[in-house]
């Protein structure tokens, strides 16, 4: 396994309780940087914490969805903290559904946490990595957002979003040291699975010329060389690891 060196750099992963956050959280601890967890349940952020078991590991419960609540978590931790890199990881497949008999509620929810989540956290915390001229953001976007997928449409609306929220961001901060980029995986066996329709799960799978779904540590690989200072020029970009799925 490769080796950054994340000393002295504290990390913000929403969606952190979990899944790709989690195994990202690991990661950076093992290479030496501090870092803070969002999520939105509760009883998980405590169950990671204690799984971990690491001083340099802290964690708040956070709905990203929330503006005024990112805006004013974000103010404490600054108070005493520089936060260097961002993981915008957190989000929500949504129900499956064609576009017609997609239910609006349900609809406005995903948009709300995947795509105006990352933009509420890269608005608040992006003015303080000018300040230091240092940052590393890393938005989690999905093969969906580049092909979407049918009967999931509000999934594939949001995480195209994030990509042109990336590619906006990273052109706007291409002056300074900061870098913005997106991944996009392809489906992978966490809980988000849960989410989803057994028919759309195999639908999904069976787009993966490697036939089989992404692996943790494959993808958290991924994301910590673009949050290490070895990235110093890439920005913009948009990462794939679909195992060969996307056609762009």
């Amino acid at each position: 396994m490769n080796k950054f060196d994340l000393n002295n750099r504290t990390a913000v992963i929403t969606g952190g309780a979990q899944g790709f956050g989690l195994d990202t959280a690991k990661k950076f601890l093992n290479f030496g940087a501090k870092v803070i967890i969002w999520d939105i349940d509760g009883q998980q952020l405590q169950i990671a914490s204690k799984e971990i078991n690491n001083s340099n590991l802290s964690y708040n419960q956070v709905d990203v969805s929330n503006f005024e609540q990112v805006n004013n978590v974000v103010l404490k931790i600054t108070n005493s903290s520089n936060i260097d890199i961002l993981i915008n990881n957190a989000g929500i497949t949504g129900s499956n559904a064609t576009v017609w008999d997609y239910d609006v509620n349900e609809w406005n929810k995903v948009l709300e946490i995947n795509l105006l989540g990352t933009f509420y956290c890269c608005k608040t915390i992006v003015p303080h990595m000018i300040k230091k001229n240092y940052g590393r953001i890393v938005n989690v976007a999905s093969v969906a957002g580049k092909d979407g997928n049918p009967n999931a449409s509000a999934y594939s609306s949001a995480k195209a979003g994030i990509i042109g929220l990336t590619k906006s961001l990273g052109k706007e901060l291409a002056d300074k040291n900061i870098a913005v980029n997106a991944v996009t995986p392809s489906t992978a066996n966490t809980k988000i699975l849960d989410q989803m329709s057994d028919k759309h799960v195999k639908y999904m799978l069976s787009k993966v010329p490697r036939a089989r779904f992404l692996e943790l540590e494959e993808f958290s690989s991924l994301v910590c060389w673009l949050s290490s200072e070895e990235n110093s020029f890439s920005t913009a970009a948009v990462f794939d690891i679909s195992g060969g799925r996307s056609t762009y």
